[in-house]
């Protein structure tokens, strides 16, 4: 795709999530483009480490809990402006992605090693975040008081008592923000130098270490970069519930939505994370409609249809619905293309 078509595409793209929860009336459907964005988010930051980077992580919920936990206790023990706590839980996201990334690659670790020690630090911060009660309030987790003062919805970060618009549009709006930023940072990295040494590590790392790449520093800002995303994505969450407890902040579920999204959508494409979340949730509300028809009530089920889809992608389109997107794009214009020489012929 050439450049114009690239920023056609996201000038169509911006301009559609902008305006989509304007053309839907209902709460439910606000709810599902939120939290579909929301994944995207974590996807994207996720995306960034494994897509582009090339290292698996299976504790992505380690980020998102930090940043999580800081904004929420912060407020909660201290009384920051959620706007000012913002920037600590997200400077300690990165600081927490920096600490994991050196303790990982100073020594080497990749592959698999590195999946399970991210792994091992997601699930040594829940028993931590259950254990020090006086600082995290243990399993009863952290509940923010609610405003109820219209005229202090925006300083407070929270918009369940703003005016109409922002009460219905506010928390999507907010999401979609820091997803443009995720993916405008993604787009930056993609046309530097740093991007490109990061796909080189991923490639062959031994191989782009003997050009002279440091493979440590550029992993080290992939880490930091991932890192930061995925704390912003806590960060909302925190201000949206008002509440966050350890099985949320470093249970296993964020870290599966995190590397779910580009795995289905594409790894290492700025737009896979979007269209994998996209996907799975819209499969996923289809699949419990349907379920819930046929077999009444069955949690899980819907999990069970995303593994198998999971398995699939995995086996036959490792590049996700991204590159079957591609495949199907070449050959409609290689189709065309023939067709044109056949009649100028």
């Amino acid at each position: 795709m050439t450049e114009t078509g690239r920023t056609l595409l996201w000038a169509t793209l911006i301009l559609a999530l902008v305006a989509m929860p304007l053309a839907v009336s209902s709460g439910r459907w606000i709810e599902f483009l939120e939290f579909t964005l929301f994944v995207a988010v974590l996807g994207q930051g996720w995306n960034i480490l494994g897509g582009y980077g090339g290292q698996y992580s299976f504790g992505h919920a380690l980020f998102f809990g930090t940043g999580a936990y800081l904004q929420a206790l912060l407020q909660f023990k201290f009384g920051f402006s959620p706007w000012i706590a913002m920037w600590f839980a997200l400077a300690g996201g990165i600081a927490v992605g920096g600490a994991v990334g050196f303790l990982s690659f100073r020594y080497g670790l990749r592959g698999s090693y590195f999946a399970l020690i991210t792994l091992a630090f997601a699930e040594a911060f829940h028993v931590l975040s259950r254990s020090f009660i006086s600082i995290t309030e243990g399993g009863r987790g952290v509940q923010l008081a609610l405003n109820q003062d219209p005229e202090r919805a925006l300083a407070m970060f929270q918009f369940n008592f703003a005016g109409p618009f922002l009460r219905a549009y506010g928390f999507y709006y907010t999401i979609l923000i820091i997803l443009l930023l995720a993916y405008a940072a993604t787009w930056w990295m993609e046309r530097t130098r740093f991007g490109a040494q990061l796909i080189a590590v991923r490639e062959n790392e031994d191989a782009a270490e003997a050009l002279g790449i440091n493979a440590f520093r550029v992993k080290m800002g992939a880490i930091c970069m991932s890192a930061g995303i995925t704390a912003f994505a806590g960060i909302y969450y925190t201000q949206k519930f008002l509440f966050i407890d350890p099985g949320i902040a470093y249970g296993p579920s964020k870290s599966i939505e995190a590397l779910v999204a580009p795995i289905i959508g594409g790894l290492g494409t700025v737009f896979g994370p979007l269209i994998g979340a996209i996907f799975i949730h819209g499969l996923g509300e289809f699949a419990k409609e349907m379920i819930g028809l046929v077999w009444a009530d069955r949690p899980g089920l819907d999990l069970i249809l995303f593994g198998i889809i999971l398995i699939l992608v995995l086996g036959f389109a490792p590049r996700g619905l991204v590159g079957i997107s591609e495949a199907i794009w070449n050959r409609v214009r290689y189709r065309i293309r023939t067709l044109r020489s056949k009649t100028d012929a």
